[in-house]
């Protein structure tokens, strides 16, 4: 029995218990080289999800501006649909403005000669009617006689002279026109100097 105490006695001896330490040693490195790959795979997958959240924040951005561009030409696109509608019949119109003058010079020509007060009526009637359809379009004589001259609706053909009345219109050659509050032809006017 003494023998067998004796090498129970052995067992636990510092001998006995290097080789355990040293295995848990072995486990340590073992553990602290499992928890460095796990901190750099950490590492990475934060990386990664970095990236990740950068390109989603950037994706984000090029989405908003691209709404915000095609909210702005589909804002544009409709003014200018609405700006064509509204004047669309602004070429027709300024073709039909020679006319009118035509008609203005032969009633003036009608009533000077005064031959056939017939003749002269059924003008008129054509007149007041081709003047109220251009209204009806949006079309209205400018009134300059006597107007301070301004370039943005009359165009000066000749300056006169006349100390009293500078920079007003004395004369109008041609009426000027407007559609809808924009120049559909500039006032010929005479300014005086």
């Amino acid at each position: 029995m003494s023998k067998e105490k004796h090498n129970n006695e052995n067992a636990h001896t510092p001998e006995s218990e290097t080789p355990e330490v040293m295995d848990v040693l072995d486990t340590q490195e073992t553990g602290n080289i499992e928890t460095g790959e796990a901190m750099a795979e950490e590492e990475s997958l934060q990386e990664q999800l970095d990236a990740a959240l950068e390109q989603v924040e950037k994706d984000k951005q090029d989405y908003l501006m691209l709404m915000a561009d095609f909210d702005n030409y589909r804002k544009r696109m409709m003014r200018e649909k609405a700006d064509l509608l509204k004047n669309a019949s602004e070429r027709v119109l300024t073709g039909l403005l020679p006319v009118l003058d035509d008609f203005e010079r032969g009633l003036a020509a009608c009533s000077a000669n005064e031959a056939d007060e017939a003749i002269y009526k059924g003008m008129e009637l054509i007149y007041n009617k081709f003047v109220k359809y251009l209204e009806s379009n949006g079309v209205k004589a400018m009134d300059t006689n006597g107007a301070d001259f301004n370039a943005d609706f009359h165009e000066a053909i000749a300056t006169v002279p006349a100390p009293d009345q500078k920079g007003k219109i004395i004369d109008t050659t041609l009426k000027g026109y407007t559609i809808n509050d924009k120049v559909l032809r500039h006032a010929k006017v005479v300014v005086g100097e």
